[in-house]
This record gives C-alpha cells, structure tokens and sequence, in this order.
C-alpha cells in the first residue's frame, strides 16, 4: 500500500499531498501531515463546544432573573396602580363630603368640642358624652348611638359606641366618630397600606353611603396587607365586623351617664360653656365656668 500509495502520490506538488487523507485499519480518519496535531485540534473543538453550552446556560439563567425580576415589577405595578385607585376613591368621597353645608358646619363644631374636651382622648367615652353635650348646647338633635351584635354565621359578636345627629328637616342621619382612622390601625402594616391610611381623617362625619364605601375600602387593605405579612385575618379585622360597628342593629340614647361610670361624668348643658380648658390634672376653671370633672371607669 505504501510503494502503490508513493506511486500515485509522486506526481502531486507538496500541497496537495498535504490534502490526502489516509483510513488506517481503524477506519479513523487522518491527514498526511495534520496528524500530530489531531489531539489537540479535538481538545480545542471540545473546550470550544463546552464554552458555548456554559455561555448558552448563563444566558438562560440571566434571562430567567430578568424575566423574574420583570415579572415582579410587574406585580408591584399592578399592586401600586390598584391602591392609587383606591386611594383616589376615598379622596374622591371625601371631597364629595365637603360639598354637604350641613355637614361642614356640623364638623367645624365637632372640631371645636374636642378641642375644648381635648384631654378626654384617652376616654373616648366620656369624651363622646362631652361632644354630644356641646352639640346639644347647639341645637343639634345629637346622641349617643350604641350598636350591638350576637355571634352568627361566621360574624364574631361584639360592640360599638359613637355619636350621630339627626338633621331636623330631611332626617339624615349624620355619623361622628372622633377617632375614625384608629380603628383601621393593624399589626406589622405594609408600606402601601401606611400609605393609604394617611389619607383617612382623624374625625369622621359624613352619611352612610359614604361611611359604608369607605369601611369596605379600608376592610380590604387590611386583609391584603395581612396577608402580605402572612398573619392571619383576625375576625374583628373582617369587613363584615367593622361595617357591623357603625350599621349594626343599634339604640339612641342621650343619657349623660354610661353604664358602670359614676355620676359625675357631665356638668348639665346649661351649665356648659367653652370656657371650660383641660389642663395636666382635670380641668382649669376660666370665665367663670363650672368645673367638669373627668369620670373614670369602674371595673
């Protein structure tokens, strides 16, 4: 094979004998002058092989992150859109609000009262019957409202106290609440829901419909933002319970005295002037007024 292979080689120039590929007995394949070199032209192909599969499985891990990282953003979009509405919705009633004469007038003089009955706050309901007072000093036909419900159907009992005023001529019923935004405070809240309780007033008065879609706005971002924590929906936290705590089955009453808080909660209405001013230690008498002493409850 060699003397019949020189044969026919002799009369071939250099370069192309050097593009005779020889099959040895091995049926492998070999180049007349590249076969010192096959090792390393296989390790080069292989590591360049092996180069482009590590390139190709970082590319698709970097693509995943992003398409993570996106899919994320995304999220949070949606979830940002979502309570800007929300709280476009609870501004937008509250703005609503404002355009009620009635009710503005009625709100700058619940402003005035717990101002006057300011260190009350931390009584609220002693501090309720010193509002209805001054409000009935007014002329308002203000009261106490007492809502109640039992256990049933998955509703926790409970109770609520707050005060309303009925207006004389049309008979709405006008809501107060003095400290309307602390009962929307939770564990551990979300940053979006921080975000969206600063836009509830301290003081509420409004009607119903607007107290009912607020309670409903407000129930559901204390669920999702409970549930971002992973903690469980307390049943007093459900939009069932808080909507039961202003529209509940309820009774009016002017009483002056709750129950359980001794008889010297109030001064009469006759008697009860601005003048009045909290001070550290009860109150401090000006203009001739009366002394109110703060009652307290009894255990």
């Amino acid at each position: 094979m060699a003397v019949r292979l020189k044969r026919v080689t002799d009369p071939l120039d250099d370069r192309v004998k050097d593009r005779i590929v020889t099959y040895g007995s091995s049926g492998s394949e070999h180049s007349a002058t590249a076969s010192q070199t096959d090792d390393d032209a296989s390790f080069h192909s292989l590591s360049y092989l092996l180069n482009c599969f590590n390139e190709e499985n970082q590319k698709d891990d970097v693509d995943e992150q992003f398409d993570e990282i996106n899919s994320h953003n995304n999220d949070s979009d949606s979830e940002s859109e979502e309570l800007d509405a929300k709280t476009e919705e609870i501004v937008s009633t509250l703005r609503d609000m404002n355009t009620d004469t009635f009710r503005n007038v009625l709100f700058v003089n619940v402003t005035k009262a717990i101002n006057v009955f300011n260190c009350l706050k931390p009584n609220a309901t002693v501090l309720n019957r010193n509002v209805m007072l001054y409000l009935q000093k007014l002329g308002y036909n203000a009261a106490i409202t007492k809502t109640k419900w039992q256990t049933t159907g998955g509703l926790t009992a409970g109770s609520y106290e707050f005060i309303d005023v009925i207006e004389s001529t049309t008979l709405v019923r006008y809501f107060i609440d003095v400290n309307f935004s602390g009962e929307f405070q939770i564990a551990r809240p979300t940053n979006n829901f921080r975000r969206f309780i600063t836009v509830l007033p301290v003081i509420f008065v409004g009607k119903s419909t607007e107290l009912k879609r607020i309670v409903k706005l407000m129930s559901d971002e204390i669920r999702r933002s409970l549930k971002s924590r992973r903690l469980l929906i307390p049943p007093w936290r459900k939009n069932r319970f808080m909507q039961n705590k202003w529209f509940g089955p309820y009774r009016r009453t002017v009483n002056y005295t709750p129950v359980n808080v001794s008889s010297n909660l109030t001064v009469p209405v006759n008697q009860m002037t601005a003048g009045v001013k909290c001070s550290l230690i009860g109150f401090s008498v000006g203009d001739s007024a009366p002394l109110l002493n703060a009652a307290t409850r009894i255990r």
